[in-house]
Formats: structure tokens, sequence, C-alpha cells
């Protein structure tokens, strides 16, 4: 599959703790945009798309939240629950998240800037696709 989970180096001392996310070193593509995902519901889940091209890696900056990925043949899930782990998603892989705690906040950064024409949001669509490669 299309993803894999990345240990993000904690710099840690009596001040406190420190990561750093790096283009080409611990985030392997370069970061053109980040966003988060805040103040969700209960039992809301978000995502529900892939992206044809775009890389992207999760990471749970506080609480805890659940991500099912799919490559139309094998279902993952996955829980962020600590900001030291990044889930890197590639492109073609489905996604959700869901089972959000209260206190989440999902940063999410990507490699390249926001373009819709990028997302397969059909899930069906989503399927004939990965049918074709």
């Amino acid at each position: 599959m299309n993803q894999k989970m990345i240990k993000l180096k904690c710099h840690v001392n009596d001040k406190g703790s420190l990561i750093s996310l790096e283009s080409g070193k611990n985030i392997p593509f370069d970061i053109k945009r980040v966003y988060y995902i805040f103040g969700v519901k209960d039992e809301v889940r978000r995502g529900f798309h892939a992206h044809k091209s775009l890389d992207q890696v999760l990471v749970c900056t506080s609480g805890s939240c659940k991500v099912l990925t799919d490559d139309g043949r094998n279902k993952e899930n996955y829980e962020l629950n600590s900001p030291v782990l990044g889930l890197h998603i590639g492109a073609m892989l489905w996604h959700e998240m869901f089972d959000f705690s209260q206190d989440c906040v999902l940063m999410v950064l990507a490699s390249d800037f926001y373009d819709e024409s990028d997302y397969v949001r059909d899930y069906s669509e989503f399927i004939a696709k990965i049918k074709k490669t």
C-alpha cells in the first residue's frame, strides 16, 4: 500500500519538547501547504477521497484520531495519538479520518497547493481508476 508511519525525532530538554518538520529530510517531499483540522464533532468522519498525485503527512499534534486507508485492494486502520508519529499518505490512496477525540488537532503537510482537480471524491470512480493501473 502507498502509506507508511514515520517516527519523528523529538528533542527534549528541561524547557520542553520540540519536533522539527523539514522538507526532504523527515518529510519525504517538499512542503507546499500546511493545514489543520480541529473541533470535529462526535461521530463525524472526514476525508472520503484520494488524490491523483498529492503526497501528505498527517500528524496528530494533540489528542487522537484514526485513519482508514484503502488502495482498492487492502484496507488498513491507523491510530494517530502522538505528535512524534506521522502517517505518510501517497497518491491514489483513499482515506478517511474518524474517531476524533475532543482535543484532537490533526495537522496535514501537503506536497502541493490546493487543487480541486487533484481530488477523486467518488469511491466508485476511485476503484475504476485503480483497476486501470
